[in-house]
């Protein structure tokens, strides 16, 4: 028969040829492939963009840190104020020409409804960035 079975009747080593025609196959036609695509990903549409000069702005926002101890008391750049005053200087932060950044000291043992609360309080006063300050583990 022109196609061997099991047997191994006639044979004597097994074929150790690799057939190389479906890999040359394969190697031609992705050749085309990125042929045809290279002239596509370096097509560009030329238009002409206004020019305009302007100044970069080096000023940094102030940074105002509002810290809370495990007992509620806040503290406004490290100066003691009571709750009814956050409300007034928050609002006053947020009415400036640059807006401060509110950075964020809660002590660990103070209670997550505090800090939701001057969250919230930050919010409706229309401060833009909060941030959180805390110490890196070791």
């Amino acid at each position: 028969m022109a196609f061997g079975g099991f047997s191994s009747e006639g044979r004597s080593a097994p074929i150790a040829e690799i057939n190389m025609v479906p890999l040359i196959d394969v190697m031609l036609v992705l050749l085309i492939v990125f042929m045809i695509t290279a002239p596509l990903l370096t097509h560009s549409v030329k238009i002409d963009l206004p020019a305009a000069a302007s100044q970069a702005s080096n000023e940094k926002p102030e940074t105002v840190t509002l810290a809370i101890d495990g007992a509620g008391k806040m503290f406004w750049n490290d100066q003691p104020i009571a709750d009814g005053e956050l409300a007034n200087r928050l609002a006053t932060a947020a009415a400036a020409t640059v807006q401060p950044e509110l950075h964020l000291r809660a002590d660990r043992e103070t209670r997550y409804q505090k800090l939701a609360e001057v969250m919230s309080a930050a919010k409706t006063a229309g401060i833009q960035k909060i941030g959180f300050v805390t110490v890196p583990e070791r």
